[in-house]
């Protein structure tokens, strides 16, 4: 009885040594498959029934001013509020144009507002005209300012969706 203990024993560790064998080639086997899967280049096209969205944003720039230096009606809430308190209007307009709301309070600002917005939305006009309309027309020029910035704001945003058919 000894002598087939001694022998299972011996076959039990050789079966052993070889389960631990194929474990490891087994774990080598799955890194090359690892290695060769994420270095295999990965190629995607796309399916049928994908939708793509396009948004196109369009901006009106160019041309001359949208209304004209003593156009009131055109927009009468800007023209009462130029007309009573142009600090107030000066400061919103500072803000729509993205500016510091400390802007208003430097001497000529209003001035290098007009020509950024002439510039900003490419009106036709000139330095000397845009000097002349604050000086001479200071509430009148600031009403035009702010009705020009609230008409060239206003964006038209188009959306476009396409689908793939199958064929």
């Amino acid at each position: 009885m000894e002598q087939t203990s001694v022998t299972r024993q011996a076959e039990l560790s050789s079966l052993t040594s070889e389960v631990v064998a194929v474990d490891k080639q087994s774990e080598s086997f799955r890194e090359f498959d690892r290695f060769r899967v994420t270095s295999e280049p990965v190629l995607t096209q796309p399916g049928l029934g994908i939708t793509t969205t396009t948004v196109t944003t369009i901006t009106q720039t160019g041309g001359d001013w949208s209304t004209g230096l003593l156009d009131v009606c055109a927009d009468r809430n800007t023209c009462i509020v130029g007309g009573l308190v142009p600090c107030c209007l000066d400061l919103n307009l500072a803000h729509h144009f993205g500016e510091c709301l400390c802007l208003p309070l430097l001497p000529g600002s209003t001035f290098a507002m007009r020509v950024g917005i002439r510039e900003r939305y490419k009106i036709r006009g000139s330095v000397c005209e845009d000097w002349a309309s604050v000086c001479c027309c200071y509430c009148p020029a600031l009403c035009q300012m702010s009705r020009e910035t609230k008409l060239r704001m206003k964006t038209r945003t188009y959306h476009v969706t396409t689908a793939l058919e199958s064929s």
